[in-house]
């Protein structure tokens, strides 16, 4: 494999999910084996493959799930035109929803998702270094239940976006995001289709990746012009979906939500989709990138391939999660970061959560040390793939920071967590 000059060193676990490392897209080729990710054994039948649960939301609401097919008429398809004319996407809604048993609870992945996520061309042997077959990812229930009645009590909605890392399904955040529905607010999910390694329609149609034409590209300057036209189809995605959210909140949601209070968050090439789309879009009031660089191909001296994001900053707030991993943490480790540091005139902070990993902030940090445990590791271990933390610490800073954040600038709702250290969660160290 040709290296890249870059500031930023990934390894192979995060093959995918940092998603805006030229590391990362030349090294797709190197996909784990089918005995990679699994010590003394080779993969299992799904029957008897090792399962893992996703723990309950704590806020006072139950948590509802619609999802739904958009189709942008006004975009051709820009990575896969033979397959369709037009933009198509997969997104999810989660929102507060009514006591009762009505629905039936949301699967993590569908049955034909979870299996080519599972698969060797999927992201949990591309981004985490699990051996294909290794794990029942179908198996994984959440706690939303599908298209149940939303819960009058909890009032005007506030919409949250989420977007993915490069690679990873518009679910791979479940825990997170169901946690924040149950706290009150609209949380709306977004596959990047054929970006995603799987995202399934309506019909059982699956669209699998498509961002490369044959082998990932090699040259620094066609990488850097690939990750451009990554991030791009991402805001666009973003900001049509931002364009439907009146029509749908009328037309499905009784005029509930509140679209006029709206923020982001999305982790790795995801975060990078948040502040970015920030940048470009004022309707999104607030934003969280959880350790998501903001340049193409690492910071360059003269700063030709940092993003506008990073070179303007941005006028309204933005919270940095960066990890324990190298090149992550301190904003003045990245010259994205530092640089965005640097030019947003908006409210920022930087926190860092000890012990971990790139892929701590995605539901990898609570499945993963399950599946270990019974015999189903990823490749170069468990440490490696999501750090030291423990898993129901990681879980509960995140929550309460991304919580804390929105609270904090979506409603008005300021419990001083934001403002420093803090003896609640100790982990969390903040970076001034």
């Amino acid at each position: 494999m040709t290296a890249v000059p870059r500031t930023r060193t990934h390894d192979r676990r995060q093959v995918l999910v940092t998603g805006l490392a030229a590391t990362a897209l030349l090294a797709t080729s190197a996909v784990p084996s089918a005995a990679a990710g699994r010590r003394g054994a080779g993969a299992t039948s799904a029957k008897s493959a090792p399962t893992a649960r996703l723990p309950r939301p704590t806020g006072p609401f139950d948590v509802g799930c619609t999802a739904l097919r958009l189709v942008d008429r006004t975009r051709p398809e820009p990575w896969a035109p033979d397959a369709s004319p037009y933009r198509e996407l997969m997104v999810s809604v989660h929102y507060p929803a009514a006591p009762g048993r009505a629905g039936r609870r949301v699967p993590h992945m569908t049955a034909a998702a979870a299996a080519h996520f599972g698969g060797p061309e999927g992201a949990a042997a591309m981004n985490l270094g699990m051996a294909p077959g290794s794990a029942d990812w179908a198996a994984t229930v959440g706690h939303a239940r599908r298209d149940a009645p939303v819960d009058p009590r909890a009032g005007r909605l506030p919409v949250v976006l989420y977007s993915a890392g490069l690679g990873d399904p518009r679910t791979w955040n479940t825990a997170l995001v169901d946690d924040l529905a149950s706290q009150g607010y609209a949380v709306v999910t977004v596959d990047h289709t054929y970006e995603a390694t799987e995202v399934e329609f309506p019909g059982g149609r699956l669209a699998t990746m498509r961002i490369f034409d044959g082998a990932p590209p090699t040259d620094p300057d066609a990488v850097s012009a690939l990750l451009r036209k990554v991030v791009a189809v991402r805001v666009a995605d973003t900001r049509f979906v931002l364009d439907r959210l009146p029509g749908l909140n009328r037309t499905l949601f009784g005029d509930v939500l509140d679209p006029g209070r709206t923020g982001m968050f999305g982790h790795s090439a995801g975060g990078f989709t948040a502040a970015q789309t920030m940048h470009d879009d004022p309707r999104v009031l607030a934003g969280v990138n959880m350790d998501g660089q903001m340049d193409y191909v690492g910071g360059e001296p003269d700063g030709s391939r940092l993003s506008t994001v990073a070179r303007d900053g941005l006028d309204r707030p933005l919270l940095l999660m960066g990890t324990d991993g190298e090149g992550s943490g301190d904003y003045r480790k990245q010259p994205s970061w530092a640089a965005f540091w640097r030019n947003t005139r908006g409210w920022k902070a930087n926190v860092t959560l000890t012990g971990s990993r790139h892929a701590s902030y995605t539901d990898a940090q609570l499945l993963l040390p399950q599946l270990a445990r019974q015999g189903a590791e990823p490749a170069g271990g468990l440490a490696e793939a999501v750090g030291t933390v423990r898993p129901d610490r990681a879980a509960a800073a995140s929550r309460a920071y991304v919580t804390s954040f929105f609270d904090r600038r979506l409603r008005g709702h300021d419990d001083g967590l934001l403002d420093g250290p803090s003896d609640r969660f100790p982990e969390m160290v903040f970076t001034r």
